[in-house]
């Protein structure tokens, strides 16, 4: 049965609207939100970056059902594996077991900032290799010493464990990390643009590892950006917030700025040629139903921006969800 998500993206709104948002998408049908973690935004002007995971703390109180996953935190730098692995039980136990912990290899605006170094994948995968194994550890409830080539934890314990299974999900764009996420993880999420590459350079790899290692088949998190707009004016002033992941060098990036002079300095109109634009629910629909019925995903998530998001959840609900939640899948 495929489950639903909605994106709360920290890089466009403050983290009391996110809240709100996250009401909204229960209200709305949600199954769960996938929340972004990020220390600076893709551009300067129109942007926020709050703590994610104070966000999600908060939005555990003002919500009964819905899950919760970070898309994605970094275990890598700023953040020790072991203490991403803390705050994952700890928001597990606010939600009442309602956390699943979504991790990435990271970006160099998040981690350069603070005087990290961001080497290139293969340091990157090496370090998340050993960071899930302490976080999986940790999150089962062992008393860990551990002694690898990056991370040492000295009898660390979560003495506020998780209130059930927390699984980790490894985001995944290439076939390294999917068979790193069927390894090592419970799960992966991935970005969706053409259905038939991501099943070639992420879904089969991922497969095949899981069955080489004899583990079951991950869980599959598919995500898809969407603009919901009117018109292609209308799309340009949504887009805004995110404008900077389109800019030339954004994985060399540290400033914000600098990626918000870049943008500008491109036509519209390319920079929005990368970008699914829908100006009505059948659209929305069109987008998404690929998700289910091409990848078969066990979770789809709506990664969505709009001139007024809060009408635009309320949409969602009434006249997208009830669609895709009864597309492509077996009925009860």
């Amino acid at each position: 049965m495929t489950r639903f998500a909605y994106f709360c993206g920290h890089e466009q709104w403050q983290p009391e609207t996110l809240v709100d948002h996250a009401r909204l998408a229960e209200d709305a049908g949600f199954d769960l939100a996938l929340v972004s973690d990020h220390f600076l935004p893709w551009v300067d002007d129109v942007s926020a970056s709050g703590f994610a995971f104070a966000t999600i703390g908060a939005m555990t109180q003002v919500t009964n059902q819905l899950g919760f996953a970070t898309s994605v935190t970094t275990p890598l730098w700023r953040y020790h594996p072991a203490l991403v692995a803390q705050a994952a039980a700890t928001i597990d136990r606010l939600s009442g077991g309602r956390f699943a912990l979504g991790v990435g290899t990271g970006e160099k605006i998040n981690e350069s900032p603070l005087g990290y170094p961001f080497p290139a994948y293969a340091e990157r995968a090496a370090r998340m290799e050993e960071a899930l194994q302490i976080m999986r550890r940790l999150l089962d409830g062992e008393k860990l010493s551990f002694q690898g080539r990056y991370y040492t934890t000295t009898a660390t314990k979560l003495y506020s464990p998780p209130v059930g299974d927390v699984p980790i999900w490894l985001a995944a764009g290439g076939p390294k990390s999917a068979a790193l996420a069927a390894r090592r993880a419970q799960g992966l999420i991935t970005s969706v643009k053409n259905p038939a590459t991501t099943t070639k350079k992420v879904l089969v790899p991922a497969r095949q590892a899981a069955a080489a290692e004899g583990l079951p088949e991950p869980t599959i998190v598919a995500t898809r950006w969407v603009i919901f707009a009117a018109d292609k004016e209308e799309a340009w002033t949504s887009l805004a917030p995110w404008r900077g992941l389109r800019a030339p060098g954004r994985l060399d990036a540290t400033d914000p700025e600098v990626l918000r002079t870049r943008a500008d300095d491109l036509d519209r109109d390319e920079i929005l040629a990368d970008y699914t634009i829908a100006s009505s629910p059948d659209q929305i629909i069109d987008a998404y139903l690929p998700l289910i019925t091409e990848l078969s995903a066990d979770i789809v998530g709506l990664q969505m921006t709009s001139t007024d998001q809060p009408a635009l959840i309320r949409t969602l609900g009434r006249e997208v969800l009830p669609v895709l939640q009864t597309s492509g899948r077996p009925q009860p």
